[in-house]
């Protein structure tokens, strides 16, 4: 039985501005008969144009300086103070005051800054600000090139009409002409309801973009404000998302029409904050306290990408040693398979100067995925984590670390694989949710991806979760292992409890017998050098050795080379 999805139109807002506040007219009683539909109305002559002094013309050189400063002045300066104190009574910046914090000092070209909207109707002919609630423009973040747009939520609430549209797709154009990253600052109320369904074919312009811009250059989404109805899709097609605690709401529905259909009561926040959708929903990859402290951290990112997919990451010199060992290794990790510990410790210890960006911190944590340096080259790290959940793979795990693969292959980013897993999560709610497909979709990034690719085996491997997590049968470049790895289709315990079943049951002590078993089948099977006599493993290593190894195993990688069939696109599991 099909069911029928119920969502809100795009919103509009009612936010107050010096040229008053935008709504809509109630519509008029329809035509009940076919005469009164195709009757002509009486024209109602419009009134006349309030009378105005005529501009002087410009008619010096310094004349024409001074008009075209004021008309800058004017774009810069925004509405009016007051519609600024407003903005920041709330907590926050306006948008070229985020702007100057993305960008690099004095490095910001704006573009269509002096751009009207031409909407008639609902009085929208005697409100034209400059800029139209979008700043548009490019600069630089540690001395390269990244475009940037801006809604101007003092403007208009930000809402997107036909002209702030088209200067988006400007903009959206020249940064896959140029090939840079594209940061959108989002703070917009939606659509502007007083322009129709141009408003709505704005939204469809970006979204083509959008999509045709994925995996050619990064795209980064960062919501400083409302975003609801069709509007949150853009950032959904983006390959990142940052979000601020308190200010910014993401959500198809709001929650007046959550509540009329589904009788729930919910707040904006609780229905789409920074929190929930950073730790629920996997919407938003980065949550913060403060709008500093989240463009500062975009700024970081963006120094760790390519500028395009023709590109390598940026590579840098560092002090950490190429050859520094990692002792401290044996002791982070605990021999017994049994016991937790915390991944991050132990990419803290690999990774130059400790430092890396975890993407997705709060969502899906029982998996790690993580930019880096090794060597001061970026890698991606997908890792378990023993402290969440065991380690297992779930959907959630699934999807996280798929996308993650599937960036880093998209901008030629290598990928290192620490496995550390019992297997998939079983149980009903996973298997009925489609644990199947969306385990399937890792494995698709996994085979699909041509990047370097190295796994490192820490303890356990089991089932279809060791092959998964990039194995050396799906396409690893390299597959490594400490000396406490145990790869089998199964932990010791169950496998003894199937194969020797009827023996154990048999025994006059069943107990004894099943230990007795569980280590033969350990010992058999489960050796650390099982895989590596079967050319499964290439090389079992010291764990001190670890960073060392995996240093100069991507410096033999570095001009890998593979191509994949000819074909228009693949079919991913969805």
């Amino acid at each position: 039985m099909q069911s029928t999805a119920v969502s809100e139109p795009l919103p509009t807002t009612t936010e107050p501005t010096t040229d008053g506040p935008i709504t809509t007219e109630p519509a008029a009683t329809a035509p009940a008969t076919v005469e009164q539909i195709t009757a002509k109305p009486t024209p109602t002559p419009a009134p006349p144009p309030a009378a105005q002094e005529p501009a002087p013309q410009p008619t010096t050189v310094a004349d024409l300086r001074a008009e075209l400063g004021r008309r800058k002045d004017a774009a810069a300066q925004g509405p009016d103070p007051v519609a600024t104190e407003r903005q920041h009574a709330k907590g926050k910046l306006t948008a070229r005051e985020r702007i100057d914090l993305l960008l690099d000092k004095d490095s910001f070209s704006e573009i269509e800054g002096l751009r009207l909207h031409r909407a008639t109707g609902f009085g929208m002919e005697n409100r034209r600000p400059p800029s139209d609630g979008v700043v548009t423009g490019w600069g630089t973040v540690f001395g390269r090139t990244v475009f940037v747009y801006a809604h101007d939520f003092r403007i208009f609430g930000g809402a997107l009409g036909e002209a702030h549209a088209a200067k988006i797709h400007k903009l959206m154009d020249l940064a896959l002409a140029a090939g840079a990253p594209l940061v959108s600052l989002n703070d917009g109320a939606g659509a502007r309801i007083q322009e129709g369904v141009t408003a709505l074919a704005g939204y469809g312009g970006i979204f083509q973009r959008n999509t045709r811009a994925s995996g050619v250059i990064p795209q980064i989404s960062v919501m400083l404000g409302p975003c609801a109805g069709g509007a949150a899709y853009s950032p959904a097609l983006t390959d990142f998302v940052f979000m601020v605690r308190g200010i910014s709401q993401m959500f198809l529905t709001g929650p007046d029409v959550v509540k009329t259909v589904t009788g729930e009561e919910v707040t904006q926040d609780g229905l789409g904050g920074a929190d929930v959708h950073a730790a629920t929903s996997g919407v938003a990859t980065f949550a913060y306290d403060d709008e500093e402290t989240c463009l500062e951290e975009v700024r970081y990112l963006l120094s760790l990408l390519p500028q395009n997919n023709r590109e390598l990451p940026p590579r840098t010199e560092g002090e950490d040693s190429p050859d520094r060992r990692t002792e401290a290794l044996a002791d982070l990790v605990p021999l017994s398979g049994k016991e937790s510990y915390d991944m991050r410790a132990v990419l803290e210890e690999i990774v130059d100067d400790g430092d890396y960006f975890e993407v997705h911190p709060a969502w899906a944590t029982n998996v790690v995925c993580a930019l880096a340096r090794l060597d001061g080259q970026v890698v991606g790290v997908v890792a378990n984590q023993p402290e969440a959940m065991a380690g297992v793979l779930d959907i959630s795990a699934s999807e996280k670390a798929a996308r993650f693969v599937q960036f880093c292959d998209s901008f030629s980013i290598p990928l290192i694989t620490l496995v550390d897993v019992p297997g998939f999560l079983p149980g009903v709610a996973q298997e009925h949710s489609g644990i199947i497909r969306h385990g399937a979709k890792l494995l698709y990034a996994y085979c699909n991806a041509t990047v370097p690719r190295i796994s490192l085996i820490l303890r356990k491997a089991y089932g279809g979760a060791y092959i998964v997590m990039d194995s050396r049968s799906i396409g690893a470049d390299l597959c490594l292992a400490w000396p406490t790895n145990e790869i089998a289709v199964m932990g010791a315990e169950g496998a003894a409890n199937v194969v020797f079943r009827r023996e154990i049951q048999n025994s006059a002590d069943p107990d004894a017998t099943r230990a007795k078993k569980i280590e033969e089948y350990r010992t058999e099977l489960m050796h650390p050098y099982h895989a590596a006599e079967r050319g499964l493993v290439d090389d079992v290593i010291d764990p001190a050795e670890t960073r060392v190894v995996l240093i100069r195993s991507l410096a033999m990688l570095r001009t890998k080379h593979a191509d994949l069939p000819a074909r228009k696109h693949g079919n991913p599991p969805t």
